[in-house]
């Protein structure tokens, strides 16, 4: 039998089926069904179908995975606006106090110079508005001279002036400042018993300048010269003063 005539049971018997019912013949019964065939080649890859809906989310269903790494950091970001000023904090509570300091070296007080003087009026010289202290009780400095009644400062600095001065009659004494009244004082006498006129002031003194004890004749200028009691000038340096 040649190649291009072999057919198998089955198919025969369908072509001889076939053509019995083209001509009218009678059909004969079905005949069993035959063994299921060889399977066949894969066919040609269809074409992409269309995109499905979207699945439904699975957030939280899953399993954690493990953190990632850090990122590498970004560029800095523009400088924000300046906000306003707070309100100013409550003071904190004071501090320990700090270790005590050394101990500073002596000061050189005993060679600082101490202008001070202390005189009595005794016998004291004939002269004009000065009064003359003419006996030295102390001078520190030989800073007031007992013939002229005057103080003449060396050593600038704050200086106290007070005096005490006996009358039995009406007295008005100043103490001046380079023959310039500072501060004066009188007292009217009119029992013309002794009695005692005094006063005192602080002075700033430059070198140079002068201080004295005057009397003003239009009040009255009686000073006692009688032994029951000693009239005394004195002044001496409160504290120094840098130049």
């Amino acid at each position: 039998m040649k190649p291009g005539f072999w057919l198998f049971p089955t198919t025969l018997a369908a072509v001889l089926g076939r053509a019995l019912l083209e001509e009218g013949m009678c059909r004969a019964p079905d005949g069993q069904d035959g063994f299921p065939g060889v399977p066949g080649l894969d066919g040609r890859p269809g074409q992409k179908g269309d995109t499905g809906e979207p699945g439904k989310s699975a957030r939280g269903a899953g399993i954690q995975g493990p953190k990632g790494d850090s990122g590498e950091p970004g560029l800095p970001g523009i400088p924000g606006n300046r906000g306003h000023q707070g309100l100013s904090g409550s003071p904190g509570l004071p501090g320990p106090p700090g270790p005590k300091g050394t101990k500073g070296e002596a000061g050189g007080s005993q060679e600082q110079p101490r202008p001070a003087f202390s005189a009595a009026r005794r016998s004291p010289p004939p002269g004009g508005r000065t009064v003359v202290f003419d006996h030295i009780i102390t001078n520190q400095e030989d800073s007031y001279n007992p013939q002229t009644g005057v103080f003449t400062c060396t050593t600038p600095g704050i200086y106290y002036f007070a005096y005490q001065v006996v009358s039995s009659g009406d007295l008005c004494l100043s103490i001046t400042k380079n023959q310039e009244d500072v501060v004066g004082f009188c007292d009217y006498n009119s029992h013309k018993v002794l009695q005692v006129n005094s006063g005192s002031t602080v002075l700033s003194l430059a070198p140079g300048d002068r201080v004295a004890l005057t009397t003003d004749p239009a009040g009255g200028s009686s000073i006692s010269r009688g032994s029951e009691a000693d009239s005394v000038f004195s002044g001496f340096m409160l504290f120094p003063q840098r130049g």
